[in-house]
């Protein structure tokens, strides 16, 4: 396969030459060297920055990290999400480098720069919808949604903010109060933030619902427990995330956001991790026919560092007023300079068709899968955002402990894969943009020698 994302500077980047793309396995895993970093990390870090698999990464480009003991493992996380375009592509740290070497800070709200300015274009412009936007930079997808429903608080005069079951939002005070699953996001935090109202949502695996059926249910709830009235937004991920990568029923979305049109609500995409090329369209909300008022993005949008925004119509964002918004690092230069490189690349290499090639494989691959296995109940996701929900053979009964087994083997096998669900059994793959054919299929038979072990 060629470099579909060939560097844009005059030479290679120092990652791009020294991570050959190809699984190897050279130590037990975790190897020593990550053990032994481990072991560091256990008396400085707290508990609850806890860790999935203690393999500490030195290096990594395009789909492949490199550990500490020269482990290569075929990324199929992406860091949640966030390296889309691939791990140190080198147009994004040209870009960074470059700002580094000219300006790091120094606050937006009090002497500007170009950069910020231009990420607010560029989300201007592939966010849905033709009228006019602004948008706010802020550090962190909690604090987009923060400030996202802030805004919208501020704009309609009310104080209620709906969401649906099985989202997930962050880990901040007003976010631990919109998830779904409390623990272990919430529990011993308390008192959460209040005036947060759970609906039902659209499940096709679990309901069989229609999609006007499905919103006719969510309607119905959020009418009867807190008026229209009384209701500032409603935040749904249109691709669920960590309650896993559920896609509604066709008709449901849009349906949600017709009614809140029609009662004043603003209708919020948390586009987190649904956003940014990742499903084959720039954003998710573009599969359902959703123009979104408001639009959350983060994680894929500067290419792993810290940088996020919320986008919306003009006169919603300029309800808050001056002072109202911003933060130290919110929109910082260096971040900035990488979200717009990150833009640059999707456009100039056709980054959304890359999207669409890596379903195909996946999804051909895990259907294979499905037929063979029982225990595979479910396949759905669209672009590099797909799932697997694994059950009680027969039954819709989740089964947590055949995907800790599954990824438990792919880490051992050189396969980094992640996990989620309300009840923790859904395999979730978030490839970067960047992945191979060649190393999906590789990726596709550990994980098939994974199920012939259970």
């Amino acid at each position: 396969m060629t470099d579909i994302l060939a560097p844009t500077i005059s030479s290679p980047s120092a990652a791009s030459t020294a991570v050959p793309q190809e699984r190897l396995i050279l130590t037990a895993i975790p190897g020593p060297k990550s053990l032994a970093l481990h072991a560091r990390r256990l008396k400085v870090v707290p508990v609850g920055v806890s860790t999935t698999l203690p393999v500490y990464i030195d290096r990594a480009h395009g789909a492949i990290a490199i550990d500490v003991d020269g482990n290569q493992f075929i990324d199929l996380g992406a860091g949640i999400g966030v390296t889309t375009i691939g791990h140190t592509n080198d147009a994004v740290v040209a870009a960074a480098t470059e700002q580094l070497q000219k300006l790091t800070h120094t606050l937006f709200t009090i002497t500007p720069y170009e950069s910020y300015v231009r990420v607010a274009e560029y989300l201007a412009e592939h966010t849905p919808g033709d009228f006019a936007k602004k948008t706010v930079l802020v550090n962190s997808g909690a604090e987009a949604v923060e400030n996202g429903v802030k805004i919208a608080r501020k704009y309609t005069g009310r104080n209620g903010v709906a969401v649906l079951e099985h989202a997930y939002h962050g880990r901040t005070n007003l976010t631990m109060a919109m998830n779904f699953k409390a623990a272990p996001y919430a529990t011993g935090f308390g008192p959460l933030a209040g005036d947060v109202y759970r609906a039902p949502n659209s499940y096709p695996f679990h309901d069989g619902l229609s999609g006007a059926d499905a919103a006719a249910r969510t309607i119905a709830y959020l009418e009867k427990t807190v008026g229209a009235a009384d209701l500032a937004c409603l935040v749904v991920e249109p691709i669920q995330g960590e309650g896993g990568f559920v896609v509604p029923a066709a008709g449901y979305l849009p349906a949600l956001q017709a009614w809140c049109t029609a009662n004043g609500v603003v209708f919020i995409a948390d586009e987190i991790q649904s956003g940014m090329a990742r499903t084959g369209v720039y954003f998710a909300s573009e599969h359902f026919g959703l123009v979104p008022d408001m639009v959350l993005s983060a994680k894929g949008i500067a290419g792993g560092l810290p940088l996020a925004g919320v986008t919306g119509r003009a006169e919603i964002m300029d309800s808050a007023q001056p002072g109202g918004l911003g933060g130290t690092f919110g929109g910082n230069p260096v971040a900035a300079a990488a979200a717009a490189a990150v833009f640059e690349q999707i456009d100039s290499h056709n980054l959304l068709a890359e999207a669409t090639r890596i379903e195909g494989v996946l999804k051909t691959g895990l259907e294979a899968l499905q037929k063979k296995y029982a225990v595979i109940g479910d396949v759905r996701g669209i672009g590099a955002m797909i799932a697997v929900e694994l059950v009680e053979a027969g039954t819709p009964k989740p089964n947590a402990a055949a995907v800790s087994a599954i990824a438990a083997y792919a880490a051992q096998h050189g396969v980094l894969l992640l996990t989620a669900g309300t009840y923790g059994n859904v395999l979730r793959f978030l490839p970067s943009l960047a992945i191979s054919n060649e190393l999906l299929e590789d990726a596709l038979g550990v994980i098939g020698d994974a199920f012939a072990t259970l």
